[in-house]
């Protein structure tokens, strides 16, 4: 099969490799613009515009440099709304880590982290016009564990996605289009300011908020840090990493020698 690729973060690549190591055409890769990444700001490419590079394939970062004719496109974790010019150039299939039609949009692995969700799925649907509402051709549901991070499940989303997509791709009329039932629900970017702690909340609350998003900002005894991970014991927030302003990332306990022996102030 002739196929058109289009992703960009780091969690498409293992699935877009798999599908190449399954034997089919890629046509071309298409993916973001690279960004400026770090202090320097250096311009750096997508993941997947590396692993593109590194496989010797075709790499395109405008849409608007689409003219192919394929048998389907493959579009995983992109960031571009798609025009005419490529829905109507062939069968469109997406893969979306959320159990459509909940949690449509950009975010659906941090939302339901965040909202401390025990369980969610990955759908391969048919892409259209209007967002993340497309026909169902296969869904997997998988289990979000108490401590599983957002680059946790995106790992599992990988492992997932990539089996289904594989052999979707082998025989496609095997997986009938089956329409989304059920009212949508949809996520959102998150921002820094999604990162403060607030500490009247609920110890689970918190720690689905850091391990959604990557970390909590907060200040404890006057001294800014990011909380980069902690535990629920005995109902109580336990961290493990934090990283104060300027430092190094390291664990809870050499955080507090550093503070020999003071009490602890949360949000002062």
């Amino acid at each position: 099969m002739k196929l058109v690729l289009m992703g960009t973060n780091s969690f498409v690549v293992p699935i877009f490799e798999a599908i190449r190591k399954s034997g089919h055409e890629i046509m071309a890769v298409f993916t973001r613009a690279p960004k400026p990444v770090g202090r320097k700001r250096v311009l750096t490419p997508s993941p997947v515009h590396t692993w593109a590079d590194e496989k010797g394939l075709t790499v395109h970062t405008d849409i608007k440099e689409y003219s192919y004719s394929p048998d389907m496109v493959v579009v995983i974790s992109y960031g571009v709304i798609l025009r005419d010019n490529v829905l109507s150039s062939a069968p469109c299939v997406n893969i979306h880590p959320s159990l459509l039609p909940k949690y449509r949009g950009p975010s659906p692995i941090r939302t339901a982290i965040y909202n401390g969700d025990k369980t969610s799925a990955v759908c391969l649907m048919q892409i259209t016009e209007q967002l993340d509402a497309g026909d169902i051709r296969m869904c997997r549901e998988f289990e979000i564990a108490e401590n599983d991070t957002n680059e946790t499940v995106e790992g599992l989303v990988s492992e997932i996605g990539a089996d289904m997509l594989v052999r979707f791709l082998d025989n496609p009329c095997a997986y009938p289009a089956t329409p989304q039932i059920g009212e949508p629900t949809f996520t959102r970017k998150w921002t820094g300011s999604d990162e403060i702690i607030d500490w009247s909340c609920s110890a689970h609350r918190i720690h689905n908020q850091i391990r959604a998003l990557g970390c909590g900002r907060t200040k404890i005894n006057g001294i800014d840090v990011k909380i980069l991970e902690t535990r629920i014991e005995n109902g109580e927030l336990k961290i493990v990493r934090i990283q104060p302003a300027g430092k190094n990332a390291m664990d809870w306990k050499s955080f507090l020698n550093g503070l020999h022996g003071a009490d602890i102030r949360y949000g002062e």
